[in-house]
């Protein structure tokens, strides 16, 4: 077909406009890509990170020093993380033989855990299928500062200070002689681990966060054991006399962000040999629709030798928050105080006396 100069120059012009429709969509695409996301505004003109939120992930705490100073791992060292995560979750989901007793129970059930610890299923555990991914470049740690990725050390007199403390607490007591030396978490008075924060970390299940803001408050619902953290916004600290599970938490704003700072913790809350002194920033900035981008930093100048920050993502998810009703006070306390005494009864009979195991060894199931 053959076409006149008119016709030529109509055609051209029509691909001209097509051009430059497609360039106009294409460049709007790509500035929309590069702009950062704007967080939607509640009714109080406040970023709204309202929903339920889950930090669940594979990624330690802590950075494993064969990474070094190396804060992203190869996509290699992520798939394999996160193979053996899948593995380890299709060995939990294979039928258990009824015939079993707790003696049969396996030596070793991954992630550190053996024995009788080995007793969770995959009914009962979510870490999370992968690691965290910040940028879309897999993190190798929690912690981001300092370089290598870890808790720095205490002070040689912070580490005097919590043993003297944990002496005269105890008064020679072993760690199955009464409830109160038993953990806050088996006492079903606060979360396990570090969950409830701050700062807020995951654990091996219910890692769910409830999140809701009025105009002058911030109200973060702990799946954990059942504990609520109440933010007062652009508050005054509370007396000192008036410590906290979870220390006094005032917020406000900056932005896309809410940060949080939390002192005057109660002296039990105590973490990784913090004191007194303890001071916990949070910035939590809602970096996408369906996630929060969740920064902590840990400052004790007379505990640490430095201070720490960390980050992690907190996704959201449809699921409801269930009630968490811990049974470990109901149940389980009660049966390691009457094994306990069942024990020393017996060893008076014989006239011997029962070596309790320390702390450290009854936490670790040995």
């Amino acid at each position: 077909m053959q076409f006149g100069f008119n016709e030529a120059r109509t055609l051209r012009r029509v691909g001209a406009i097509a051009f430059g429709v497609a360039m106009a969509v294409f460049g709007a695409q790509a500035l929309a890509q590069s702009k950062p996301y704007k967080a939607p505004r509640n009714e109080f003109g406040q970023p709204d990170l309202q929903g339920n939120w889950n930090n669940a992930t594979l990624t330690a705490v802590e950075r494993d020093p064969k990474f070094g100073d190396r804060m992203y791992l190869t996509d290699d060292e992520a798939a394999q993380i996160e193979g053996y995560a899948e593995k380890h979750r299709e060995e939990g989901a294979k039928p258990t033989d009824p015939s079993l007793k707790i003696q049969d129970l396996p030596k070793d059930c991954g992630y550190g855990f053996s024995g009788t610890n080995c007793g969770y299923n995959n009914f009962w555990v979510d870490r999370g299928t992968q690691v965290i991914r910040v940028d879309g470049k897999p993190r190798s740690s929690m912690i981001i500062a300092p370089a290598n990725g870890r808790v720095p050390p205490l002070l040689p007199e912070a580490r005097q200070r919590q043993m003297a403390r944990q002496s005269a607490f105890r008064k020679g007591a072993g760690p199955m002689d009464g409830p109160e030396i038993r953990s806050l978490g088996e006492r079903c008075l606060m979360s396990f681990g570090s969950s409830a924060g701050p700062p807020m970390l995951p654990l091996m299940y219910n890692n769910t966060y409830s999140i809701a803001q009025t105009k002058d408050t911030v109200l973060i619902v702990v799946e954990m054991v059942h504990d609520a953290r109440v933010i007062r916004l652009n508050g005054k600290p509370l007396p000192k006399s008036v410590s906290k599970w979870m220390g006094d938490s005032i917020g406000h704003y900056e932005g896309d962000t809410l940060v949080i700072e939390t002192t005057n913790f109660n002296p039990s809350s105590a973490w990784r040999g913090s004191d007194e002194n303890l001071k916990v920033t949070e910035r939590l900035t809602r970096v996408a629709p369906d996630q929060i981008l969740y920064r902590f930093t840990v400052e004790d100048p007379t505990a640490f030798t430095a201070p720490f920050t960390g980050e992690l993502p907190m996704n959201f998810t449809p699921d409801k928050q269930y009630e968490y009703a811990c049974h470990e006070g109901n149940y389980a306390l009660p049966g390691i105080l009457a094994g306990a005494r069942e024990e020393e009864r017996q060893a008076a009979a014989n006239g011997k006396q029962v070596k309790q195991r320390s702390l450290d060894e009854d936490a670790k199931g040995e």
